[in-house]
């Protein structure tokens, strides 16, 4: 393979303006006012609300002359109840600007409390069915600058949140193209503390769009591309930035992989996401440790009809053998160098309603996007096989 570019300090949009380079937290401020915004809403999760990156983001707009107001009751899988909590406290402040900062829970919540605090339908009337999310009223959004501390999700390029239903046990894709964040900083000296396990988890997740996207069977090259290179990326960078968390290049790689593979889930997602997402709405478990649980297993189910797509990223990730199973020991042994379990009751998930989670999975709007169409019975044959390994 060919020597990797370095991650230098620039500026870019595809289309949202991108501000990427180390330390440039610190025009935070400067872009608020580009924005023409003067009461920010620092928005992030109860885990990160008294940690460096959070309190770095405070510090920078306060020395700018900004008075922000800082709202962190989100969960790790926010729920409907946090936004609109959110979007009261939003109201009640008078802010104008929300400033989303965290990993994809904080980030999802920051983006639907600035969606909805315009809004007078229900944010369930624009789950992402149909052209359900031609409801929204776009004449005064709150504009949303989106800076993440993993590299998982890549919510801050994601024109949508995952949002979970409480009443209901399920979670929710609520869409909108105009969800996409005005401006990204992405800095990765905000993610230098994150903690081994969790950069392993968000890292596998980043994997699992880019991946799933690759594989889903709709037309659409510029979004194969980008999954291509992330899967590029990923594989190099992720176990460094695992093993050493402080080497600035490999988070850096993250993020910028990260960013790409959510762009490339445009493309489609699959079975993993299916199955993560009933899983999570019910177990409370963190997306991208479910997805990296179930990835290999659901590769394999699918491989009969992948095999030349596996064969040519096997080559393209310069693999020992070019075959699907080539993909398929590559994803386990990384997750095994990660110290990720192989199973399901590895992560703790003892007691899984199968057939419930099957019935949820087929009705998962990821499903669509599956190379082999799903239903009850295959759903709960990939969940069986990541049950007992």
């Amino acid at each position: 393979m060919t020597a990797f570019t370095s991650a230098v300090s620039s500026n870019w949009s595809f289309p949202t303006s991108v501000r990427f380079g180390n330390g440039r937290i610190a025009e935070l401020a400067d872009i608020v006012r580009e924005l023409r915004a003067r009461r920010p809403l620092v928005v992030t999760d109860e885990g990160l609300k008294t940690l460096f990156p959070v309190q770095r983001t405070l510090e920078v707009l306060k020395a700018g002359g900004l008075e922000a107001g800082f709202f962190h009751n989100v969960k790790p899988n926010p729920t409907g109840g946090n936004v609109d909590e959110g979007v009261a406290f939003l109201k009640q402040g008078g802010h104008d600007l929300v400033v989303a900062i965290g990993g994809g829970s904080a980030l999802d919540a920051a983006k639907a409390i600035a969606l909805m605090a315009t809004q007078t339908i229900p944010m369930w009337d624009i789950e992402d069915i149909g052209d359900n999310w031609k409801r929204v009223d776009t004449s005064s959004l709150i504009p949303v600058i989106a800076i993440p501390t993993t590299a998982g999700t890549g919510s801050e390029l994601g024109r949508s949140s995952v949002i979970t239903n409480e009443a209901e046990k399920r979670k929710v894709i609520v869409f909108h193209p105009r969800m996409l964040p005005d401006v990204v900083l992405m800095d990765a000296e905000l993610t230098i503390g994150l903690p081994a396990h969790i950069t392993a988890a968000t890292g596998m997740d980043a994997l699992s769009h880019a991946l799933e996207a690759y594989c889903a069977p709709s037309f659409h090259p510029m979004a194969e591309g980008i999954a291509l290179d992330a899967l590029r990326l990923i594989k190099t960078w992720l176990p460094l930035a695992v093993e050493d968390g402080s080497n600035l290049e490999a988070r850096a790689q993250m993020l910028i992989a990260s960013g790409m593979g959510c762009v490339a889930l445009q493309k489609g997602l699959g079975a993993i996401h299916a199955l993560a997402h009933p899983l999570g709405a019910l177990h409370d478990t963190h997306h991208g440790l479910l997805n990296a649980v179930l990835m290999p297993y659901v590769v394999k189910f699918n491989a009969p009809v992948l095999e030349e797509k596996l064969s040519l990223l096997a080559r393209f990730l310069d693999l020992p053998k070019h075959d699907s199973a080539a993909v398929v020991n590559w994803i386990v042994d990384l997750r095994q160098r990660l110290n990720i379990p192989a199973t399901l009751p590895g992560i703790g998930l003892t007691a899984i309603d199968e057939d419930r989670v099957a019935a949820m999975g087929e009705a998962d709007p990821c499903a669509g996007g599956n190379p082999i169409k799903l239903d009850r019975d295959n759903l709960r044959t990939i969940l069986r096989a990541a049950i007992v390994g």
